[in-house]
């Protein structure tokens, strides 16, 4: 006895294509962190990561946190709960903003005050690439971001679009699993 065969259908191509980036990008990132630890403990003068990184955990902890929002955001507007939607997502705006400007202190105290720019020395140049690519990737997400938070203030966004959303989370939840690794790699293994 055979069963009937159940037609296919194309899988969505907005997940085929973030899927697509996020494989591209975890192959980018994974040169980027081969090269930091590769690089580290080679450098012929200081400073060294022990003499001048602090675990950013604020920072960790609001990144990490846009997470959940982000998830409850994408929950809200498949609810069709617009007010809800709008909350959540523009928390997860301000975690990741926030993010990102306690990265921008962080690297304000290492340049002007601790001496560790791009040119130092080994650890310098590839610390600034690893935590600065990851900081790219935040930005581009904090545009997207911004981009559905006017649409939705707008009331451009509706129950409809949550597959959109989605699409955009599994972005910003790539982005919040690669500072895992940049955390673990750059702040506590390489120090």
């Amino acid at each position: 006895m055979t069963s009937p065969a159940t037609p296919w259908t194309l899988p969505d191509r907005g997940r085929v294509g973030i899927a697509g980036v996020i494989v591209a990008e975890s192959a980018i990132f994974l040169i980027f962190v081969v090269a930091y630890l590769y690089y580290i403990g080679k450098s012929a003068s200081g400073p060294q990561p022990s003499q001048v990184l602090e675990l950013p955990i604020l920072a960790s902890a609001l990144l990490l946190s846009s997470s959940a929002t982000i998830a409850f955001a994408v929950r809200a507007l498949r609810g069709g709960q617009r007010g809800g939607f709008l909350l959540w997502w523009g928390a997860t705006f301000a975690l990741g903003a926030s993010f990102l400007a306690l990265t921008a202190l962080e690297w304000r105290t290492l340049i002007y005050d601790k001496g560790l720019t791009i040119a130092t020395n080994l650890f310098g140049t590839s610390y600034y690439a690893l935590v600065g690519l990851h900081a790219s990737h935040v930005i581009v997400g904090l545009l997207a971001l911004g981009v559905v938070l006017a649409l939705g203030l707008r009331g451009h966004v509706r129950a409809q679009h949550a597959e959109r959303t989605e699409i955009l989370s599994l972005y910003w939840h790539f982005v919040d699993g690669v500072w895992i690794v940049v955390f673990t790699v750059v702040y506590v293994i390489g120090r």
